[in-house]
């Protein structure tokens, strides 16, 4: 099992002119713990799961990933899932495009339906029904991979959007993996089976992850897919006080590593994150050990 990093939170020690030097550290330090996974939200308010109320400092998330491609050099770089509403897909496959050609080669499309009614009725943002957001998604998916197919500039021609040509130079260096977040049992696992490289689901609890994993297994056996293809993640929780974490987390992810889960992606609190990931970078080579 493989260990990566998800920051939501920006509150950083110093404030808003300490962020950039803060980030450049978080980079350093993640590659420096052996983490294979380094990611942000797709959010321009901060959400309330956080625990911090929408005013708090939020950025834009692809700025923010071109500039953590010019602090890093070996870890995989994306959104964990970003919002089909937000971007037109092909201005979407450009942006990635970019950041892969820039990181050389370590960009990742992490991608979902989105879900923050406040954020898009706040800035103005066309937020659909939720059978429209998934059908937009579905064409998104199509798309990327139509703009990452340098023998295909044609048209795109679908519900939601219409393309005249698909024109994408130059092509990413490696085709960027696609990371479908959500555990939808109806919707969003089987376009996970059918378009996804990897799926990102809640480490809630062993019996939870491994009913949903059955049922991407059925999505992949009704489009012909190789279940063993995809790359499963779960975004783990891990107890910042507790002086026993790292102990108590490796025992806790040993039974997802049993269920097949190749990486755990754990959020690092605000203030001085980048010594957090320092703090927990022993448990990477516990975590290889569990298979």
């Amino acid at each position: 099992m493989e260990l990566g990093f998800h920051l939501p939170i920006f509150e950083i020690d110093g404030g808003a002119t300490a962020i950039a030097g803060e980030l450049a550290r978080v980079g350093v330090a993640a590659e420096a713990s052996g983490a294979t996974w380094l990611s942000f939200m797709d959010h321009f308010f901060q959400i309330e799961p956080t625990g911090l109320p929408a005013e708090s400092n939020m950025l834009e998330g692809y700025t923010t990933l071109g500039f953590m491609a010019a602090h890093t050099s070996t870890i995989e770089l994306g959104l964990l899932v970003t919002g089909v509403t937000y971007r037109h897909p092909g201005l979407l496959a450009k942006i990635v495009s970019t950041l892969d050609v820039l990181s050389g080669g370590r960009a990742a499309l992490g991608i979902g339906a989105a879900w923050f009614e406040r954020e898009h009725r706040g800035l103005g943002v066309a937020y659909p029904p939720v059978a429209e957001r998934f059908e937009r998604l579905e064409e998104a998916l199509r798309i990327c991979g139509q703009m990452w197919d340098p023998e295909n500039n044609g048209p795109f021609e679908g519900k939601h959007y219409q393309l005249a040509e698909t024109l994408c130079a130059p092509q990413p260096l490696h085709r960027p993996k696609v990371l479908i977040g959500g555990a939808g049992e109806r919707k969003t696992l089987r376009l996970v089976a059918q378009y996804g490289d990897a799926c990102n689901l809640f480490a809630s609890d062993p019996a939870e992850v491994e009913h949903k994993l059955g049922v991407l297994r059925r999505h992949c056996d009704d489009v012909g897919r190789d279940y063993e293809e995809i790359r499963k993640t779960v975004l783990a929780y891990y107890q910042y006080e507790n002086p026993n974490g790292r102990d108590e987390f490796v025992r806790s992810m040993a039974d997802f590593a049993k269920l097949g889960i190749d990486t755990a992606i754990v959020m690092p609190p605000g203030e001085s994150p980048a010594a957090w990931i320092d703090g927990i970078a022993p448990v990477v080579p516990r975590l290889a050990e569990l298979g």
